[in-house]
């Protein structure tokens, strides 16, 4: 009997090691259909194919823990159950979300027993990221001393999630999303699949309902697979075929892969800006649209599109700062959906504009300066002399008032004695920013003219 068959304790939710007997026909279709295999699994061939790392690992049966990164549905958790029955070792799985530090500990004791009984123990901790600091640090010495053998899920970027101690004590394998051919053909299966599938329902569908039905999954097998299980209800009470038209009854409201505070947030926030920077429309309405349907807050895209208009279109076209906060306050009276527009109005202008990064690239530049220059004093003559004191110091001694001297430019130097001749703005030829070329240039001449005599 297996340590972790039973409660030392009496603790209920203590996490158990997953039963190997057949699965009840009340299960859900996608546990049913879950892969025993390596053979079975499909997907992930750049890990799995020969040669490939994960496969060395698992044949060589390496006993280093792991990281499984990527969305929901595309096979983490089945991935570490063939590992488990595979290797040969206890398999317990644990939820970051139900479960806390008494628990981990509790888990740990019994895996040191069984170590000590030449039992090895994986531990599968989904949704790893949700542990806090303390929490993923009581695994390091467990993980140190091979007690256990981690395998962590996450749909979080580990390199923000996972505690950098833990994180280089294990390899961190990518799981990309299953192609919608991919799973168009395992719902096919499932279909026909008389023991662990809807087989014994006669169900027959079409391509195009499949197809569909993959493709509104967003890559997530286990979102195909409950769809296909509400479509084969559906079809079940009719025809016992599923057509395009029960397929689209069994959507309902497609899957979005989008977390607003996740790393998926960044990426299409990150797509729009770069869009608008490549001047494309096309792209840039297709991801704001995505982010407007992942439920995102507008007025955070509307505070990203301000920041678009001043970092890259600047003063080649001024007036797209104007356009954008307008956008912004359109979205404040009429909200969503109605004011989406605006904002989609703002990205096809800021698409189409020209482009300047000009005093984006200055400011940075000025900032760089005064981090790695001392704080130079104001020149005394731009310094204001309110007093007799300060008058008799010097301040304001040399000031020429611009408007008095001709052209409006008075030969005077503004900037610190150490920094004389810098230039930091550098105006491009787009734009209205063509014209302030020009204008820097005009005063340069004027300025140097006044020097020279």
């Amino acid at each position: 009997m297996s340590l972790f068959d039973n409660q030392l304790d009496g603790t209920p939710d203590l996490p158990q090691r997953s039963s190997k007997g057949p699965l009840h026909a009340a299960a859900p279709l996608a546990e049913r259909m879950r892969p025993k295999t390596l053979d079975e699994y499909v997907g992930q061939e750049h890990l799995l194919g020969p040669g490939k790392p994960l496969r060395v690992q698992i044949e060589r049966d390496d006993p280093q823990s792991m990281i499984f990164w990527g969305p929901p549905g595309v096979g983490k958790t089945t991935l570490a159950k063939i590992i488990a029955e595979t290797t040969k070792a206890n398999f317990i799985e644990f939820s970051a979300v139900m479960s806390g530090i008494k628990e981990i500990k509790l888990v740990m004791a019994d895996a040191a027993r069984a170590a000590e009984m030449h039992s090895r123990t994986i531990l599968f901790v989904d949704e790893i990221h949700r542990f806090n600091k303390a929490q993923q640090d009581a695994f390091l010495p467990y993980v140190e001393r091979g007690t256990i053998r981690l395998i962590g899920a996450t749909t979080e970027n580990p390199s923000f999630e996972i505690i950098s101690a833990l994180l280089s004590r294990c390899r961190v394998y990518v799981l990309h999303p299953l192609s919608e051919e991919r799973i168009a053909a395992l719902l096919r299966r499932a279909i026909e699949d008389r023991e662990r599938g809807l087989g014994a329902m006669e169900l027959t569908a079409d391509g195009e309902a499949l197809d569909l039905m993959a493709a509104y999954s967003s890559g997530d097998c286990r979102s195909a697979y409950n769809t296909l299980e509400v479509a084969a209800q559906l079809a079940a009470g009719t025809a016992k075929h599923i057509d395009k038209a029960i397929a689209t009854e069994a959507i309902q409201q497609r899957v979005l892969v989008y977390d607003k505070s996740g790393e998926e947030h960044y990426n299409l926030i990150s797509a729009l800006h770069k869009s608008v920077r490549n001047s494309d429309p096309d792209a840039a309405l297709y991801w704001l649209a995505r982010m407007f349907a992942g439920g995102e807050d507008p007025l955070y895209l509307a505070r990203r599109i301000v920041r678009m208009a001043v970092e890259d279109i600047g003063l080649a076209a001024p007036e797209a700062l104007n356009l954008c906060l307008s956008a912004k306050e359109a979205i404040d009276f009429l909200g969503s959906p109605e004011g989406d527009l605006a904002l989609a109005e703002a990205v096809v202008y800021l698409c189409l504009a020209p482009k300047s990064n000009a005093v984006y690239t200055a400011y940075g530049a000025v900032q760089q300066e005064i981090e790695h220059t001392r704080q130079e004093p104001v020149p005394l003559h731009l310094r204001n002399a309110p007093t007799r004191l300060m008058k008799e110091l010097g301040y304001a001694e040399g000031y020429k008032y611009a408007h008095d001297e001709e052209g409006r430019v008075a030969d005077m130097d503004c900037l610190p004695d150490s920094l004389r001749g810098r230039t930091y703005y550098h105006p491009t030829q787009e734009g209205r920013e063509k014209q302030l070329a020009q204008r820097m240039e005009e005063i340069r001449k004027i300025r140097s003219g006044k020097r020279g005599a």
